[in-house]
């Protein structure tokens, strides 16, 4: 009998066959700026990186690629912040083919919707929102780049940025300035700070999202549950984030800034964890508390349905109402007068302790392959790629192939979801009709 890939799988594997093409058209000469090829490793780590959206580079975007290979970086970033499947669906939605079931099932799986009806529609919002968002970042961008670089880097910045912003990618060509320097130049600018975290958030809101607020506009009350919860997490996250990486910068990295310079800091601190990999401050010198913090915002994410990466915002919340309600002693999860089903628990529960078994033990593996390297440091790396995120101490260049290999690894499980990934390499079987006998044991 022949063998059909799940659904899963076929995401998965299409995945990988898009890092394959990006990692050959990468190796060209053409791609780096030196006319070389950059090698198989240095262009299969950077087309992982882009088409996982993470951020985590091994060579500066700007000083060891060219114009083609940016080119090439921008639209693997593209691809895998929308989906190649969204993107797919779209073009043949446009040679005004016929989406069958099947297609319709992988956009399900591929955008995380709720149902399967309405789903060639949604495809045809997302790609026009997309290119809505992401032009007026450009064009608002443009009006810092344009003076500072001229008419054609200026116009190229513009776009780069807030394609890598709104896919929550993390990729930058300012090593013009210092190579790996992030956005650290305009700590203190307000368009692109302002910007650029609407970017993120948009991005990272989840394409649900945007499909309910395109309907209710401000009416909260009307909105879906999914709706209400991503919104409320994701203000708490910002709002709290922000606070706390204040009081543990202040009188480090914030030192010296005026008020506008730490307002803005501190807000990015809180936004591009979740899950952009921008900076506009030095990683590498945050105190042990901003690094916790950043671990623990790169470890939850932004939301489902996403170009956002981590466990998402809705399965913190599901995690927190189940051990609210349980300190209680109630029964049912509660939240908006409405009451979450029993399998929204279990794959809470199950994307929750998948990711942090992958990336703890992942840390763990890396303390052995790396003992010079201080902890902190390669759980930021660790948690930063299997979040998507990006963020980084400055270690992933000096690390050895073995823990390359690792984050390589980490990065795709994390793009196409950790659940995911574990699914792909099994098949569903049906269950068998026989229980076995309870017994219990003890707990806690």
């Amino acid at each position: 009998m022949k063998h059909r890939l799940s659904r899963v799988q076929t995401i998965a594997l299409g995945f990988l066959l898009i890092i394959l093409l990006g990692t050959l058209l990468l190796m060209l000469p053409a791609a780096s700026r030196n006319g070389q090829s950059a090698g198989f490793f240095h262009a299969l780590f950077t087309s992982t990186s882009s088409t996982c959206v993470t951020g985590l580079v091994v060579v500066d975007t700007y000083t060891n690629w060219s114009f083609f290979g940016q080119a090439v970086i921008l639209a693997l970033i593209q691809i895998g912040g929308l989906g190649f499947i969204t993107i797919s669906v779209f073009f043949a939605i446009f040679l005004k083919r016929k989406i069958g079931l099947k297609e319709r099932n992988l956009i399900q799986e591929s955008v995380n919707t709720l149902q399967i009806g309405g789903t060639v529609r949604l495809v045809q919002k997302i790609v026009r929102y997309t290119a809505i968002i992401e032009g007026t970042g450009a064009v608002l961008l443009m009006l810092r780049f344009i003076p500072q670089f001229g008419w054609p880097k200026g116009i190229w910045y513009g776009i780069f940025h807030s394609i890598s912003a709104f896919c929550n990618a993390g990729f930058d060509l300012m090593g013009q300035f210092e190579p790996y320097c992030s956005l650290v130049q305009y700590y203190d600018d307000v368009l692109v700070n302002l910007v650029i975290m609407a970017l993120i958030l948009l991005g990272g809101l989840g394409f649900i999202v945007w499909d309910d607020l395109s309907v209710h506009k401000f009416h909260f009350r009307k909105y879906l549950l999914h709706t209400k919860i991503v919104l409320t997490v994701t203000a708490g996250l910002i709002l709290g984030g922000a606070l706390c990486f204040y009081i543990f910068e202040r009188e480090n990295l914030l030192a010296g800034m005026d008020f506008k310079g730490q307002l803005l800091s501190s807000l990015f601190g809180a936004v591009t964890p979740r899950t952009a990999g921008f900076n506009t401050t030095d990683t590498g010198a945050y105190t042990e508390g901003a690094r916790l913090l950043t671990v623990l915002l790169m470890f939850i994410g932004g939301s489902p349905g996403s170009t956002a990466g981590g466990v998402k915002t809705t399965t913190l919340m599901v995690i927190l109402l189940y051990i609210w309600s349980s300190l209680r002693n109630k029964r049912g999860l509660n939240i908006f007068g409405r009451r979450l089903d029993e399998d929204s628990i279990k794959k809470a529960s199950t994307v929750f302790f998948i990711n942090l078994l992958l990336a703890s033990s992942s840390a763990l593996l890396m303390c052995g392959l790396e003992p010079a390297l201080p902890m902190s440091d390669i759980f930021m790396e660790t948690f930063s790629a299997i979040g998507t995120v990006g963020i980084s101490t400055g270690i992933t260049r000096s690390l050895s192939m073995a823990s390359k290999c690792l984050l390589i690894l980490l990065m795709y499980s994390g793009r196409i979801g950790s659940m995911s990934f574990a699914l792909s390499f099994t098949e569903k079987k049906q269950g068998s009709l026989v229980k076995l006998p309870i017994e219990r044991i003890t707990i806690g």
